[in-house]
C-alpha cells in the first residue's frame, strides 16, 4: 500500500487568474493505493457524503484511466469539497503521485500535472491547473500553455472557510468576457508585484499585488459578507485579501505576528452575518508527498 497527502490549494490569488496557485500547509486529503484488477473507490471525511465513489464520476478514477493504474483507492477527506481550497485537486494529485509510484510509471511531478488535470475536469468542465500544479509541486505555480514555473515560498496566510457552497461551474459562469483596457494593464501590474513578493517571501508585496478588478469583484457576488470579512482581515493587519479560488473560502496574507487575531476578526466578520465558519492559520507550503507502508 502507498499513501499520500496532497494539500489545500489557492488558486488566481485575485490577479492571476487561471494562472497562479500556492499550496496550502492546512488542510490536506490522504489517499492510499493498492493495486487491483479495476480501479474501486471509497471515500472518507469531511463532506465525503457529497463525492461520487463511482470511478467514471471522481476525479481520482480518471486520473487512475490516465495512467492505466487500477487500484484500490481510499480517499481520507481533510479539504471540503466546494470550498474554493482546491478539494478534487488535492485528491487529483495525490493519486496521481501514488498511483505513478505504484505502478512505476516514472513520470516527474511537473509531468503529472496534465494527469491530474484531466481529473479537474470532471469538475470544472475544463481540464485546468491552477489547483493540481501546487498541489503536486508545492510553493507558488505559474501555469500557462508553455507548462508550470514553481517557486519554493513560505509566505504566512490565513484562509478562512465560510459554511457556505459555491460551485466551480457557477464560478465560472460569472467570469466576465472582457474588460477595459486600463483594467487590465493594472491586473497584470499587480500580477508582477506578487510575483516579486513570491519570489522574496515578501508578504507586504504579495498583498499588493491580489488586488483585481476584473473576476473578483464578480466572484465576492456570490459569497455572503465577504465585503464584511475582507475588511475585517484588513484592519486585523492582513496585507492583501481576496476570494479563494472559486470561493467561497476567502484568503489573507499576513505577516506571521498578526494570523491569530486576523483569523478570528474573520471568523467574527462571518458570525455577524449568521454563517459559521472556520478559519485555518497556515502557510505557503509543499505539494504531495510520498509514505510507503
Amino acid at each position: 500500500m502507498l499513501t499520500v497527502r496532497a494539500p489545500a490549494t489557492s488558486a488566481n490569488l485575485g490577479s492571476g487568474f487561471d494562472v497562479f496557485g500556492v499550496a496550502l500547509g492546512t488542510p490536506a486529503d490522504v489517499v492510499r493505493v493498492e493495486r487491483a484488477p479495476e480501479t474501486t473507490i471509497m471515500v472518507t471525511g469531511a463532506g465525503s457524503e457529497y463525492i461520487p465513489e463511482d470511478p467514471e464520476k471522481n476525479t481520482v478514477g480518471a486520473v487512475a484511466e490516465a495512467l492505466d493504474a487500477p487500484a484500490r483507492i481510499r480517499i481520507d477527506k481533510g479539504v471540503r469539497p466546494s470550498s474554493g481550497l482546491g478539494s478534487s485537486a488535492a485528491s487529483a494529485a495525490a493519486a496521481a503521485v501514488a498511483l505513478n509510484a505504484l505502478y512505476d510509471r516514472g513520470r516527474s511531478r511537473k509531468e503529472l500535472v496534465p494527469v491530474a488535470a484531466e481529473g479537474e475536469a470532471l469538475v470544472s468542465g475544463e481540464a485546468h491547473a491552477d489547483n493540481v500544479a501546487p498541489a503536486l509541486l508545492g510553493g507558488f505555480t505559474v501555469v500557462t500553455d508553455d507548462g508550470v514555473t514553481q517557486v519554493d515560498a513560505s509566505v504566512p496566510v490565513v484562509a478562512c472557510l465560510p459554511d457556505l457552497s459555491v460551485s466551480t461551474r457557477d464560478a465560472r459562469g460569472v467570469v466576465p468576457d472582457s474588460a477595459p483596457m486600463d483594467e487590465i494593464v493594472t491586473t497584470v501590474g499587480n500580477a508582477a508585484t506578487l510575483t516579486v513578493g513570491m519570489t522574496r517571501d515578501d508578504p507586504d508585496l504579495v498583498g499588493q499585488g491580489m488586488d483585481d478588478g476584473i473576476v473578483t469583484p464578480e466572484r465576492t457576488e456570490l459569497i455572503e459578507g465577504y465585503d464584511r470579512v475582507r475588511q475585517a482581515a484588513l484592519d486585523a493587519g492582513a496585507t492583501g485579501v481576496t476570494v479563494s479560488g472559486a470561493g467561497p473560502g476567502v484568503l489573507a496574507v499576513c505577516h506571521r505576528r498578526d494570523q491569530r487575531p486576523i483569523a478570528g476578526a474573520m471568523v467574527d466578520a462571518f458570525d455577524a452575518v449568521g454563517i459559521e465558519s472556520r478559519a485555518y492559520q497556515t502557510t505557503v507550503g509543499e505539494g504531495a508527498r510520498l509514505y510507503r507502508e
